[in-house]
Parts: structure tokens; sequence; C-alpha cells
């Protein structure tokens, strides 16, 4: 090997190989044949699990039968930003339908004990000098997020025309009127000239279809629908309603790695239900630093977020500002390491690049793994937490209790090796033949964020000549610039899918509703009311991201199953990794931006016409 590259990836005292080989057999014990079909489709009797426990009154009005010129679907960070976009473009006719009681998203959902962004706050919230706010902390509150949210809302004006418990069922593009008809659980009939479709990722539940789940006669609920009636309490913790309380959690993701250590303190016991172990890094929090917080100078966000966008693509340029376990391990989501090219000097070889990859990373898991052998007291406790898979096969987690939470004498950790819980009983969960007893079951199992958007936004969009978007995404994404979609017109995703991947989701969400803006502003200068890409543009544009699926296959094969991978479902086009760009976050959105300075709205048909004159026919 190049002594060049034996100098970068630096000594190490262990058998890649053999490491290897135990992944192999960890993720081997977990597939499942029905990999995403494992979970319930939160419907019919499940649909509880929806429901709105933060809902002060019902919200009573007549169903709307009305115009509007921009209709929103989504009233978290993705819609608001759309909203803000559009306003800041002139656009005042505009109305958010959101099925929660109040804007936020996923942070007006997920309000458990303990909730905080895993991005550092100063570039995952957005707007901030705009807003004249800096968060109290680096990684902030779920609450003060949430009145964040709230905060721009008011100062955008868009609680001036807002639907909120109003969930969309319908939408149908009406060609001779050149409008959509949207129609709700409200019975509204509401027609827009354009939508914005902002759903967002991480607000449906996502139910383990464990047998006799609906046979359980314990209170049970899941994190992001948080029943602190029950346990009393609040983000802080002091849940005293679960001091006589036998309580299990069912699973170890980013919802379970924040509130299991609040749940301990108060709890009678705790059994912590594991399948896979997650893999936690010290989070490092502490209060905003009044004296940098009056050092900052104008331009101060957008710098930092540019600047943590290059850490975390394996661009280690200049001063890492943020300095947090993501800009640690972001170069290892390239398993090409094509970040080292400059470090070394020359091209890597496909084989020379996956070695750097490798053994980075089996260096950074083997130290987290020493982590745990250091926190936890019991030698069989600490080796059963130890996550065995690849950084990035599961999302990274970071908290700075949760190891030390299983020193406790009233947790414990009752881990299945991979098998899942067998059953649900009426008075508790089996594992491995145990039967566990307790009084409360909450589920952290996640979200639905890697099944068909039909079934995770509640409704199925139909473009021209009847066409369905389920129809049309059959075989995976097809867009243009991740936001268009042909025989969709004057529709617009905003979210995740066919752009480039970011750590921080915001910054995806934010760049895209600056995207869209421009767009409609555009039309309206020229006096153009319809637009959608031309065939051509979304035949080249799915070409351009194909490349990526291509290269991380054999990455996503060799990982644990999870919802990064489709749960082991290697060939699901519309896997949460399936369709992203393979430009990386900095290339992409730079190419984004490029693309609005060239002026010319180049792709796009404008009332039938292509930019060009050209007559855009034909269908995708």
């Amino acid at each position: 090997m190049d002594p060049a590259i034996e100098a970068l990836v630096g000594e190490y005292e262990f058998d890649p190989a053999e490491l290897a080989a135990i992944y192999a057999r960890e993720r081997d014990k977990r597939l499942r044949p029905d990999k995403n079909d494992q979970y319930l489709e939160v419907t019919g009797e499940y649909s509880k699990f929806l429901d709105d426990p933060y809902a002060e009154l019902v919200i009573e009005r007549a169903p709307l039968q009305d115009a509007v010129e921009v209709l929103v679907i989504g009233g978290g960070f993705g819609g608001v930003l759309g909203a803000v976009h559009l306003r800041e473009q002139g656009f005042e006719d505009i109305r958010i339908v959101e099925k929660a009681s109040d804007f936020g998203g996923c942070w007006y959902w997920n309000r458990y004990p303990g909730i905080r962004c895993d991005t550092e706050a100063y570039i995952y919230m957005p707007l901030l000098e705009k807003m004249g706010y800096v968060p109290t902390e680096k990684y902030a509150k779920g609450s003060e997020i949430h009145d964040y949210i709230v905060r721009i809302a008011q100062r955008y004006r868009l609680y001036d025309d807002v639907c909120f418990q109003t969930r969309v069922t319908g939408m149908r593009w009406d060609d001779a009127q050149g409008v959509w008809q949207v129609t709700t659980d409200r019975g509204d009939r509401m027609r827009a000239r354009f939508v914005l479709m902002a759903n967002g990722p991480l607000d449906r539940a996502k139910l383990p279809g464990i047998p006799g789940i609906d046979r359980f006669k314990g209170h049970m609920f899941h994190t992001s629908r948080w029943d602190y009636d029950y346990t009393g309490g609040d983000f802080e913790g002091n849940l005293t309603g679960l001091g006589d309380k036998q309580v299990a959690v069912l699973g170890t993701g980013a919802s379970a790695v924040q509130c299991v250590p609040l749940i301990a303190e108060t709890a009678q016991h705790l059994y912590v239900i594991q399948r896979t172990p997650a893999a936690v890094e010290p989070r490092n929090n502490r209060p905003t630093d009044p004296q940098w917080r009056a050092e900052l100078t104008p331009g101060w966000q957008t710098a930092r977020k540019e600047n943590f966008n290059r850490w975390v693509t394996g661009d280690p340029s200049g001063e890492d500002m943020v300095g947090d376990g993501w800009t640690a391990i972001g170069r290892l989501l390239d398993p090409t390491a094509t970040w080292a090219t400059p470090l070394i000097g020359r091209a890597l070889t496909p084989e020379e690049g996956q070695y750097i990859s490798n053994i980075l990373d089996d260096k950074q898991m083997n130290a987290l793994r020493h982590w745990i052998d250091d926190v936890v007291d019991d030698p069989e406790t600490a080796a059963k937490l130890k996550p065995w898979h690849r950084r990035w096969c599961k999302r990274p987690l970071f908290h700075d209790d949760y190891y030390a939470t299983f020193n406790r004498p009233n947790v414990t950790l009752v881990d299945t090796d991979g098998a899942g819980v067998e059953k649900i009983t009426e008075a508790g969960v089996v594992a491995d033949g145990v039967e566990y007893e307790v009084d409360c079951l909450i589920f952290a199992s996640g979200f639905e964020v890697g099944t068909a958007y039909r079934r995770r936004a509640g409704y199925d969009p139909v473009g021209r000549d009847g066409r369905r978007l389920s129809q049309h995404w059959a075989n995976g994404m097809r867009t243009f610039k991740g936001l268009h979609i042909r025989d969709f017109p004057n529709c617009f995703y905003i979210g995740f899918g066919q752009n480039a991947n970011a750590t921080n989701f915001c910054f995806i969400l934010d760049e895209q509703s600056q995207h869209v803006a421009y767009v409609l502003a555009e039309m309206r200068r020229r006096g153009v009311r319809r637009v959608e890409p031309t065939p051509e543009a979304v035949d080249a544009y799915v070409e351009e991201v194909s490349p990526l699926a291509i290269s991380q296959l054999e990455f996503w094969v060799d990982c644990t199953p999870g919802y990064f991978n489709g749960e082991g479902d290697h060939d699901d086009p519309n896997g949460f990794f399936a369709n992203l760009h393979p430009a990386g976050t900095v290339v992409f959105y730079d190419q984004l931006r490029a693309w609005r300075a060239e002026g010319n709205l180049r792709g796009l048909a404008l009332d039938g016409q292509e930019v060009d004159g050209a007559l855009a026919s034909g269908a995708d």
C-alpha cells in the first residue's frame, strides 16, 4: 500500500477482515424477509397513534370552497420556509394546511422528555440573522425550536391564512382551469394555482408489527405523541407519574436515546428493549457563550453552515467552526474516499479508496466500543450495548448520559440479539421466551421515512390525464432538480429526495424554498401561469442521479438493516438513499444557485413552451 495512504489512516491493531466478518454476522441475524412490511400502517384501529394529544381545543370552522394563489401543505420548517421566501418575493395570497394545531412540524409532535436537535442549533435553526435570534445552547431544546418556528410564522404573517387540524385527503390537477383541486378531511374543496408539498419525514409514527400489539391492557403511546397526563413532568424530566410504574421502551434510536435517561430517573423500573444497539457518541452540549454571541458579525450563520457542509462532506479546509461529532465522521459517508485525493496528491484506485474509508471507519467504531467499556460498569451489559456495523449504517446519535443510564439499578437492558420482541401480551412483552410485565409500553420506533410517498403523506396527487404520483414514481422518483415533476404542473416537492444529502436537514429545506420562490417570482415577472419540467430535462436529471445509487449499493448491502437501507431491501426504488444526487451537498447546491443565476429557467416549460421557445410536448 502507498506509504502516503498508510500515513493517512495511521496505525491500527485489529484485523479488518475479522471485523468485517463480525459485521456480516450481525447483519445477517437481523435480516427479515418482510423488510419494511414489518411495520404497521398507522390507520384504522392504530390511527389513535396519530391523534393530537397537545391540542387545547378543537378548531371549529366551516368548510372552505375558495381559491388561493399558493397552497402549502405542511407547517413544519419546510412549509414555513417555503412561505417565508415567497413572502420575501412579494407573494401575499398564501395558505398553509397543517394537520397539527400549530406550526412546528416534527417539533410540534415530538415533545418527549429530553428532545433536542442533534445538529448544532446555530446552523440548524434557519433565518437566525433575519430574526435577530441566537439559540440559548449549542444543541437547543425541542421547546425552544418549536417556539422559534412560531416566532417565524408570526413575523411573516403566516397565521393570516392557515388551516390547522386539517389533513389533505386529495389533490387533483384541473388542466382546463390550470389549478389544483385540493380536498381535506374537513370537507374543504380548495383551488390553488401552485402547491408546495412540504409534508415532512418525521411526524408519522412507525409501529412494529409485533403479534399481540392490540392485546396489551396497560398504557401505551408513541414518543411522538408523548402522554404527559400519564407520565407527569415535562421536557426536563420529573416524570412523577412513573414513580410506581414498570415501563418498557421499545427501540434504541434517536428518540429512545434522549428520553431513556429521564425515564430512568423516576420510573420504578425501566426495561429498554433492544434489537440493534445504538451507536451513541458524546454530544458535549453547552450554553451559548455570551462573549461569542456578542462578537458575531453579519453573515456569520451562512459562513458557519457552509463551513459545516464542507467538513461533513470530507473537505476539511480551514477552521472547523462547529467542531462536533458530525464534522468528525462526515467523511466516512463516502465509501470511495474521494476527499482523500488532494491529500494523497493523485487519484485513488477504487481499492485504495475503499481501504481508506474502511480502516478509518473501523477505528472510529472501535473507539466508540472502548468508550462503552469505560462508561458501563457491568461487562455483560457493556458487551450487549456495543454496535457492530459501519458508522453510517445507522444514523449517528449523540448524547452524554445514555450509556451511563444502564448503571442504574432500576434499568434493565433486554437485548433480543437482533430478533426483536416475539409478542406482546395483555401484561407486557415477550423476548427470548421471557415475559416482562409492565404497566406502560412506550414505542420509540421512529417514523415512516422509507415507505411510499402516498403512505407517508396520506394522499396521492393526481396530475395530468389522471396520472397518480404513486404510478409516476413506482420505479423511483422522477424529478427535475428534486423539485419539479413532469405532468404535475405548478407542483413543487419540498423535502428529502432526489437532491443532495445534507446532515443539516433545514439547510436542504431552506435552499429548496429559495429555489421555488425564485421560479414563482420569475413566472410572475414573465406573465406565465404554468410551469413543469420538460421530458428531456427529467430524463437527463434522472441519469445524473443514478451513479450514487450504484456506487453506494455495496456499502448498503453490507449494512445491518435500518431505514437507511430500506430494512435490507436494496432493490427498493424509493429507499431513503435510493435517489440522492451524487454531487454532494456543497457542489449540488452551488449548482442550484448557478442555475438561478443563469436566469433562463433551463429545463422548464412555461405555459407549455420550453424557455427557448420550442414546444414541450409529450409526457415523461
